[in-house]
């Protein structure tokens, strides 16, 4: 149950990473110039405080990794940070292979 629930919440966020690509895409056709809507700024649209919120709970627990890494996981696609969520998700959900040549008593 678990894993059926993980493969669709990935199948899910790979659909809305590919929503959000032809979003991006069809924004840049249109204004003749590459541009991409960021994680940071898709987030503020739904909610500003919470991402207020995690943004000071990861300077205070994590300053070191602040500056050269998590804010530029915050300045990347939307699409791509979600199609990395997805493909993390149906990765964990996937199933088991069989073991070949192995005895199953």
């Amino acid at each position: 149950m678990i894993r059926f629930l993980l493969r669709f919440l990935g199948l899910c966020l790979l659909a809305t990473a590919f929503f959000f690509l032809i979003y991006d895409g069809t924004k840049s056709i249109s204004n003749q110039y590459m541009t991409y809507t960021d994680l940071a700024q898709a987030w503020a649209l739904v909610d500003q405080s919470s991402l207020a919120a995690v943004q000071n709970w990861l300077k205070q627990r994590a300053i070191w990794a602040w500056d050269p890494y998590v804010q530029r996981v915050f300045d990347l696609p939307i699409w791509v940070a979600l199609a990395v969520a997805s493909m993390i998700l149906i990765v964990l959900g996937r199933k088991k292979r069989p073991l070949i040549g192995y005895a199953r008593n």
